[in-house]
């Protein structure tokens, strides 16, 4: 069900390939527990034209789509995990962040639910 969608600057995947990356996260966001095994889904988007304060500085930003139900400590838990990692992963890129947004289990809706 959990969703991460890493957006970063197209150097990122010059310094350590998507699948490295991807699993990085997958792996992170597994090891809390929080999620079924399985489950997990971890997209990438490298970005050729963008600017961080009028520069080009690199990035990694993760938005994180969870179904509700779990507690902010919860959350801020695998936020802090997932950056810890990239952190070790990528020490030189200045701007390592993450979101975490809950889908209300009232509104979602996939394939097997109808």
């Amino acid at each position: 069900m959990p969703h991460f969608v890493i957006d970063c600057s197209e150097n990122i995947i010059n310094l350590k390939t998507p699948k490295e990356i991807i699993q990085k996260v997958y792996d992170t966001a597994e090891s809390t527990e929080l999620f079924d095994e399985g489950d997990i889904k971890v997209r990438i988007n490298p970005y050729k034209h963008y600017t961080i304060g009028n520069t080009n500085s690199d990035f990694i930003h993760i938005f994180a789509n969870i179904m509700e139900g779990r507690t902010k400590e919860q959350k801020s838990f695998l936020s802090r995990r997932i950056i810890s990692e990239l952190k070790l992963m990528f020490p030189e890129v200045p701007i390592l962040s993450m979101n975490i947004r809950d889908f209300e289990k009232a509104t979602y809706c996939n394939k097997t639910m109808v």
